[in-house]
């Protein structure tokens, strides 16, 4: 049977003190990605998955282009709270080793007439060209996603929690 450890021998904690690296390093990985890993809660209450196309409004914030159709569009309508991970393996080594970034908060998505729409339009068209073949479809909307708090991972033993401010995004 397990014992409690003594409280002189509890292990420290691994996230480390959030510094300007860990800041430059997460707002490199948010500013890079092209796509992310997209959860969102189902119904049931159950953790979906979703690769989505990823980039940044004019103010810098995360936003993404979906169809209304898709399980996470109709996730992220009946309950807003998501989180996305950013960042890629890289070629070479473990892919463990490699950056990410977990950013944790909730989605709006944005009616097609809305003011901010034709700004975001040519934003994400700038990252994604292609979606010029579908942008106008009346069940694509534009989702933005409100960051209340980040995980960054820097690889093996670089942990660290971020604030929205950290990232360079309003809160």
């Amino acid at each position: 049977m397990p014992q409690d450890t003594p409280p002189s021998e509890k292990p420290t904690s691994p996230i480390r003190p959030t510094d300007d690296e860990a800041r430059t390093l997460a707002q490199s990985l948010i500013a890079e990605a092209d796509f992310a890993a997209l959860a969102t809660l189902s119904d049931e209450g159950h953790p979906v998955q979703s690769r989505v196309a990823f980039a940044l409004d004019a103010s810098g914030g995360p936003i993404s282009l979906v169809s209304t159709l898709a399980q996470h569009a109709q996730a992220m309508a009946s309950r807003p709270q998501v989180s996305l991970l950013v960042g890629e393996p890289g070629e070479k080594g473990d892919p463990l080793t490699h950056p990410r970034l977990t950013l944790n908060g909730t989605a709006e998505i944005l009616p097609n007439g809305c003011p901010a729409h034709e700004e975001m339009a040519t934003h994400y068209l700038r990252r994604h060209p292609k979606a010029k073949l579908y942008i106008g479809f009346a069940d694509f909307h534009f989702v933005r996603f409100q960051i209340r708090e980040a995980f960054l991972n820097g690889g093996f033993g670089k942990a660290y929690h971020l604030t929205p401010a950290d990232l360079g995004l309003a809160p």
